[in-house]
């Protein structure tokens, strides 16, 4: 088997960090760890419909940063303002990866997970969100209100304790689900393979969501008690 072949996108990440650490950049910045990953990986770290051409920085950006990303995991370490360095976890998954070991057999890398038909009903709806769409477009800029309530499922005129029932319930069933999948795949009834990572991805969005639209939140929460 081609371990190399088989790897996951932060462990592509992890290659090209090593390769920069080979070439002398310690610590190296985000900005040349997504030049990196995307010449070494122009299919998976490429721009849709310009792979080619030019990187997609936030998938880069989002394996990265934030509570699952590679700094969290400890196979990054972060020294300044995007500024990383691989930790010794980070060296000993990269040597792994170089070597061709299989990964510890705790959980197979390839296992298939079932998740139940509410899960799949809520991933499918969250796969189909403008939220997601333009997160993966590099226009989270562009992020509206509207995008974040069709992502949270969520009206202008819910009751504050609903509100936060149907917030709550999202974050449960996203960790629920990262849970359950852990390194393998879940494929859902219409074909599509789900990966950790996606997953972990859509926890992402709700978290940067609920920052960027806490002044709404909070006013919808006011409205619905006084209602």
């Amino acid at each position: 088997m081609n371990v190399l072949a088989e790897c996951t996108l932060p462990e592509k990440i992890l290659l090209a960090a090593h390769e920069l650490e080979e070439a002398g950049q310690s610590p190296f910045s985000a900005e040349a760890l997504i030049v990196s990953a995307w010449q070494k990986y122009p299919v998976t770290f490429g721009l849709k419909g310009y792979a080619e051409q030019y990187p997609d920085s936030n998938k880069v950006l989002a394996s990265i940063m934030g509570e699952k990303g590679l700094a969290k995991r400890g196979w990054l370490v972060k020294m300044g303002q995007k500024l990383y360095t691989l930790s010794r976890d980070g060296k000993h998954v990269v040597r792994r990866l170089l070597s061709g070991e299989e990964p510890a057999p705790t959980k197979s890398s390839t296992s298939v997970v079932h998740v139940p038909k509410d899960q799949e009903k809520l991933l499918n709806t969250l796969f189909a969100t403008t939220a997601l769409e333009k997160f993966l477009e590099g226009r989270k800029q562009e992020w509206t209100f509207a995008d974040a309530c069709r992502f949270w499922n969520i009206t202008d005129n819910l009751p504050a304790e609903v509100l936060d029932s149907r917030l709550d319930h999202l974050t449960a069933v996203l960790a629920d689900l990262e849970r359950q999948i852990g390194t393998g795949n879940a494929v859902l009834s219409n074909g599509r393979s789900v990966s950790g990572d996606d997953v972990a991805q859509l926890y992402e969005i709700h978290n940067q969501l609920s920052t960027r639209f806490s002044r709404h939140l909070t006013l919808l929460r006011n409205r619905g008690s006084r209602g």
